[in-house]
């Protein structure tokens, strides 16, 4: 018989005859499996409605096609070009001939027009030159072509022209992030600021961060003390409190923000009270809408719930019996509370920052709807170029910097607070 103090795993058997040993491990193979395949249509959620979306972002920011795929020949041929005075013949000619290539296959209001428009952000007015040109020398059927492009229009003696095109063949380029960064190329290739009526998108950051900030703020101030009459209510109470915290999430956003520009305009029923009461005169009436101060008041009211839960949910776990401790040992009640109560809070407080902020500052239906020229924010910039001016790449690159700066601000907001710290309850 066999000493069972020399019995091991490998000479364990189950009833069926499989060693131990095996057995666990195929048990904890099928437990790994099905915990995969409970959580694979997550995994495949998130692959195809996050990960996938910011690569095509990431990826159209940097690579732009346009110019390579109307002049494919050209845009090989132009690279080996030293920018000095007008390209060679033999680089025109494949130009003149690509171009009539697109003519023959009646695509120039589909690419030349593509090319010009692309161009076109480089060089401002320069889009009709492509196209009438592209019409024009569908009759050129021999050379020299630098001759013929130069009778069609003088503007193709501009070394500049054939720069830009230069840059925009090649299909990698950082030119929509220099524009997103209010910076541009001048006539020798160099990058220099943007003209000043051009400097746009940087502002634009900076007034976005500082609106979501003061939205952020205002909220936590507006949200803690609701937060603890929730918290300190009978159940009965604040459950009924609660229920009008949460109805705005009842009602269409689009619902709400018509009812603040109904509240908010020149004629509505704020600047009505004011005339009533005698603060303001009849042509004193203060504009509240389309402006700063309609995008942060219309934004508070949409995100406030979202700073009161997180703080309510910690409020409620916090036991009364800390602060009647403080005070039995002396303790003023502001004491108490900025000793006690306050820093058990601020995993609340982490917790709803952070989640209005990043819901602020990629907000786009509101400040669209209410915040005028002054109230826009960067999402309507970027929300313009994907769908009227149709510039995909300079809209893609102004997400990914916003997305950057969400990422470097998330950062910074582990390093001086923690992300250990948030709870949501």
């Amino acid at each position: 018989m066999q000493d069972s103090s020399t019995t091991t795993p490998e000479t364990l058997v189950t009833a069926d005859g499989v060693p131990l040993k095996q057995k666990l491990i195929q048990s904890t193979r099928r437990a790994r499996l099905r915990a995969l395949l409970l959580t694979l249509p997550l995994v495949i959620f998130i692959i195809v409605s996050f990960m996938i979306p910011i690569g095509q972002m990431l990826f159209r920011s940097l690579h732009n096609d346009t110019a390579s795929s109307v002049v494919p020949n050209f845009a090989i041929a132009i690279q080996d070009w030293d920018e000095q005075g007008l390209p060679p013949e033999e680089t025109i000619k494949l130009f003149v001939l690509d171009l009539q290539e697109a003519r023959k296959k009646r695509e120039i209001g589909k690419t030349v027009g593509n090319l010009a428009t692309r161009i076109n952000y480089e060089i401002p007015g320069s889009r009709s030159l492509f196209t009438s040109s592209a019409r024009k020398l569908a009759r050129v059927t021999e050379g020299p072509y630098t001759e013929a492009l130069l009778d069609i229009n003088k503007k193709w003696d501009d070394p500049v022209l054939w720069r830009s095109l230069k840059r925009a063949t090649n299909d990698i380029t950082p030119y929509f992030y220099l524009s997103a960064l209010d910076l541009k190329y001048d006539d020798e290739g160099n990058i220099i600021e943007a003209d000043e009526l051009y400097q746009i998108y940087v502002s634009n950051f900076v007034k976005t961060v500082r609106l979501s900030a003061t939205i952020t703020l205002i909220c936590l101030v507006l949200a803690f003390p609701v937060s603890y009459l929730l918290s300190t209510l009978p159940l009965k109470t604040s459950n009924l409190l609660m229920i009008l915290v949460l109805l705005p999430f009842w009602t269409s956003l689009l619902v709400r923000t018509t009812a603040w520009i109904a509240i908010l305009q020149t004629e509505g029923i704020i600047n009505d009270i004011l005339v009533f009461i005698g603060l303001v005169g009849e042509d004193g009436r203060v504009q509240m809408i389309y402006n700063q101060t309609g995008t942060i008041i219309a934004m508070v009211h949409i995100l406030l719930p979202f700073m009161i839960l997180p703080l309510f949910s910690v409020m409620k776990t916090i036991p009364p019996s800390y602060m009647r401790a403080a005070s039995s040992m002396g303790a003023k009640t502001f004491t108490a509370f900025r000793r006690v109560y306050f820093p058990l809070t601020l995993p609340g407080i982490a917790a709803g920052t952070l989640l209005v902020f990043i819901l602020a500052i990629g907000y786009y239906i509101t400040p669209a709807l209410v915040g005028g020229e002054d109230g826009l924010l960067i999402s309507n910039l970027i929300a313009y170029h994907i769908q009227k001016s149709l510039n995909w790449s300079l809209g893609a690159a102004l997400g990914t910097l916003l997305l950057a700066i969400v990422l470097i601000l998330y950062w910074l907001y582990n390093k001086i607070v923690g992300i250990e710290k948030l709870s949501f309850g």
